[in-house]
């Protein structure tokens, strides 16, 4: 009765348009009222979940981003980006995509990416003959790879929840990561096949030059952060705090673009990006708790493990769907709380590697943000380009499918996220 009841009031909540945070949490303690507990033990859940030290990751990747965003970085990276493969047939393509992976490795964010890059890239594509919802559903897409490739904020709430080390996922998701990208652009190119692209001119290697010197305090960025991480020189935790010292270095005293007027607003939209992950966090774990606390978890476990008839390709097939299907309607961080104690003990009983979980879940997060009814990036990109949001989801789908043969390849061939973590043993 009391599944029932957590899960029904969740969903009326969700489909009354409820923020998901809140939904969680009036879920969760009409549950409580079922089970004859008392109300003052959610206070205390909330605590317990908002205080590891681990998520304090969490708001010092934000205003990194943030920084970097402010400083001018993503203006830079296109150009960089652009100098080198401008000039071809849907050299665009491959900048948006491509300076989605470089941003994605500063912000940890796939909504943060878009906003920061959509602004440049979907005009500069729509000038030189694409259409404009295509070029907001590539920018789009490709701004789910901000979660997969380090710094991810996604791994840091896996590595959280499961005890799996947080360094060795940001290692797991680089390759599934450029290869995600890879693939966007390869459907870009199918897309587009029979469209007039211009081509812009080729940059000579005095601008090619010039271009990489005014990006390369943003491309140090990532070789700072996940070189500090990989060297031991600190922990996840402490990368995330150097990544915002070092975006206040450059933005003050490299670019000089920032002053004390643009640090007030970094840091109040970064409190309130926090506040919103925060809170979601606090309310997914007091809502798995109820899960578990009730053998809920344990009970979808056993009929997933019966379901599935202890065959693990089986299994992943299922959990693919059901995380697919998760990522449509809630968001990436609830879905990890709620749905990381069901999976991962089954997982575990038919040996299927807990870092190779961990990346497969934030894969089929990462596509859930591009589709309907949350698709948070294409709203981003709504947003934007001024487009309404059924013209941008018509123009996704190839995407997803591209990163769909990505994902099962993904989950299927574990040593694609299993080999670079192996390197560091």
């Amino acid at each position: 009765m009391v599944a029932v009841i957590l899960f029904a009031s969740f969903a009326i909540l969700v489909l009354l348009n409820v923020p998901i945070g809140v939904s969680l949490a009036g879920a969760g303690l009409l549950a409580l009222t079922q089970m004859g507990m008392g109300f003052d033990i959610f206070p205390n859940i909330f605590f317990a979940a908002t205080s590891p030290f681990v998520l304090l990751a969490i708001p010092f990747f934000i205003l990194g981003g943030n920084i970097m965003e402010k400083a001018g970085i993503s203006e830079k990276l296109i150009a960089f980006a652009q100098s080198f493969v401008g000039h071809i047939r849907g050299g665009l393509a491959i900048v948006c995509v491509a300076v989605a992976c470089f941003f994605a490795a500063i912000s940890g964010s796939g909504p943060a990416t878009v906003a920061a890059l959509g602004g440049i890239i979907i005009p500069a594509m729509t000038k030189v003959g694409y259409q404009t919802s295509t070029a907001a559903a590539l920018m789009a897409t490709a701004g789910g790879i901000g979660v997969i490739i380090p710094p991810s904020i996604s791994f840091v709430i896996y590595g959280s929840v499961t005890g799996v080390s947080i360094g060795k996922l940001f290692m797991a998701g680089i390759i599934p990561g450029l290869m995600m990208g890879f693939a966007l652009v390869v459907a870009t190119f199918y897309v587009t096949r029979n469209t007039h692209l211009d081509k812009l001119p080729k940059a000579t290697s005095k601008e090619r030059w010039s271009a990489f010197k005014n990006a390369f305090w943003g491309l140090m960025m990532p070789v700072i952060i996940l070189g500090g991480i990989y060297g031991g020189i600190f922990t996840p935790t402490e990368a995330a705090a150097v990544s915002a010292a070092y975006g206040l270095f450059v933005g003050f005293f490299i670019y000089k673009s920032m002053n004390l007027a643009q640090c007030k607003e970094i840091l109040i939209t970064s409190v309130n990006q926090t506040a919103v992950v925060m809170f979601i966090v606090g309310m997914a774990n007091f809502f798995a708790w109820v899960i578990t606390i009730e053998g809920i978890a344990a009970a979808i476990g056993d009929m997933l493990l019966n379901f599935a008839g202890g065959n693990v390709v089986i299994f992943l097939l299922i959990v693919n769907v059901i995380l697919l299907i998760a990522g449509c309607v809630i968001d990436g961080t609830s879905a990890l709380y709620i749905l990381s104690p069901i999976i991962l003990p089954v997982a575990n009983q038919l040996g299927y590697d807990p870092l190779v979980l961990g990346v497969v879940m934030v894969m089929n997060l990462a596509i859930g943000m591009v589709t309907p009814p949350v698709g948070v990036n294409v709203y981003v990109a709504c947003g934007i380009t001024g487009l309404p949001f059924k013209d941008v989801v018509k123009k996704v789908w190839p995407f997803v499918f591209a990163s769909l043969v990505v994902l099962m390849m993904v989950t299927y061939i574990p040593i694609i996220s299993q080999f670079l973590p192996s390197l560091m043993e």
